[in-house]
């Protein structure tokens, strides 16, 4: 199938509010949070992946953000790429879920570049986790 969707989840212990803090108002410090971005650059073994985005909506109180990638690496591969940033309390802190919805350009390309994505996320989102409980160490 050309259309597809995945998705991951992350349970940090940061609480719900400050996960999606970072991901609504503070984006610009990504790249000193993980060293997954560097700068507006995405590091794949080394390799440089780029990719423009934007987002599409934000919804402050269900805390969801919708954004879609496109440009560079994106678009060699993908006819559309949205994302789905979704902030919730889980059991002990907050809960991250990520979900990709995509049209690929050809049926030949495989799970592999998904894969990569939802790899990634789950690591910004566990450098983002990382950041915040030290920050709240330190108070």
């Amino acid at each position: 199938a050309l259309c597809g969707k995945v998705s991951t989840a992350y349970e940090g212990e940061a609480t719900a509010a400050k996960f999606y803090n970072v991901f609504r108002k503070q984006l610009q410090f990504i790249p000193n949070i993980s060293s997954e971005v560097q700068g507006a650059r995405l590091l794949e073994d080394e390799e440089e992946q780029s990719a423009k985005g934007k987002i599409e909506t934000i919804d402050d109180e269900n805390k969801v953000i919708t954004f879609s990638l496109f440009d560079g690496d994106v678009s060699e591969n993908y006819k559309s790429f949205k994302g789905t940033l979704q902030v919730m309390d889980g059991e002990y802190g907050g809960l991250v879920r990520w979900t990709f919805e995509y049209e690929k350009l050809k049926e030949d390309i495989t799970g592999a570049v998904m894969d990569f994505y939802l790899d990634l996320v789950a690591e910004i989102t566990k450098d983002v986790d990382a950041h915040l409980v030290e920050e709240e160490q330190q108070i």
